[in-house]
């Protein structure tokens, strides 16, 4: 992680004080408090329905809280209306089935958010969106549409589409979970760039190397609940709670 001034590190960029969900019956969310600093990469790990997927997805209110506080650069997430959309184009959200408008070239994918939301001038847009495809390795694509590429490129020209809106942080909501394995690395590998770049970072992923080898945090999640937290050698290799030691046993050998 880069130095830091110390006004930058005295307000997180994402931060969730006391935050609680239900689907239904369901307690998903359980008294959730994180903070996430600029410049730093957390990865958040658990097994399935532990969570993880719904804290990413409140983090820019696709999800609801029913209480607690988000907070995004000292600023509360508005509930709805035009701040919202404003705060939202801060955060890039980079999910598990790409998300690309399937009707749109890949250029006017890219394109799309910062000429109707930002404003940006076309030719000004198009030019930008070339630099971030060459920069994830899908330039020669642009003027094909999503179905004609496969999986990783899809999901690198989706990188390429939340780049574009200049964020402040890039949330990934298991990001490689729906792609062959031998199109993971070429997505994790632009990962592992932008985090070099000192891109602010929330990652939901299985990928256990990934979160070892990039992550500043590693955030254990189970049953709706922060479990455990600390740096990845840490975690995985001396972890403090027999939950931990139970998930880590159970993706052994995976």
């Amino acid at each position: 992680m880069k130095e830091q001034s110390a006004a930058e590190k005295s307000v997180p960029v994402i931060e969730l004080r006391h935050v609680d969900k239900h689907f239904g019956d369901l307690h998903v969310l359980r008294d959730i408090n994180l903070t996430v600093e600029k410049g730093e990469v957390l990865v958040v790990i658990g097994p399935s329905g532990s969570g993880k997927s719904t804290m990413c997805r409140t983090i820019n209110r696709l999800e609801t809280i029913d209480s607690g506080e988000i907070l995004i650069e000292g600023e509360p997430l508005p509930q709805e209306g035009a701040e919202l959309t404003r705060m939202r184009a801060e955060l890039g959200m980079v999910f598990q089935q790409f998300n690309l408008f399937a009707h749109m070239t890949i250029l006017d994918n890219v394109t799309l958010g910062p000429r109707e939301v930002l404003g940006v001038p076309r030719d000004e847009a198009e030019r930008r969106a070339m630099e971030l495809l060459e920069r994830v390795g899908v330039a020669e694509q642009a003027q094909k549409v999503p179905a004609q590429l496969s999986g990783g490129q899809q999901q690198r020209a989706a990188i390429a589409r939340s780049l574009a809106m200049r964020p402040k942080a890039m949330m990934f909501d298991e990001p490689t979970s729906a792609l062959d394995p031998e199109m993971i690395n070429e997505v994790l590998d632009v990962m592992v760039e932008l985090a070099r770049e000192g891109m602010t970072m929330v990652v939901v992923t299985h990928e256990m190397n990934f979160a070892r080898r990039v992550a500043d945090r590693v955030v254990f999640m189970a049953d709706g609940q922060i479990v455990e937290e600390g740096a990845p050698d840490e975690f995985f290799d001396h972890p403090r709670t027999q939950r931990a030691r139970d998930f880590l046993d159970s993706i052994k050998g995976h």
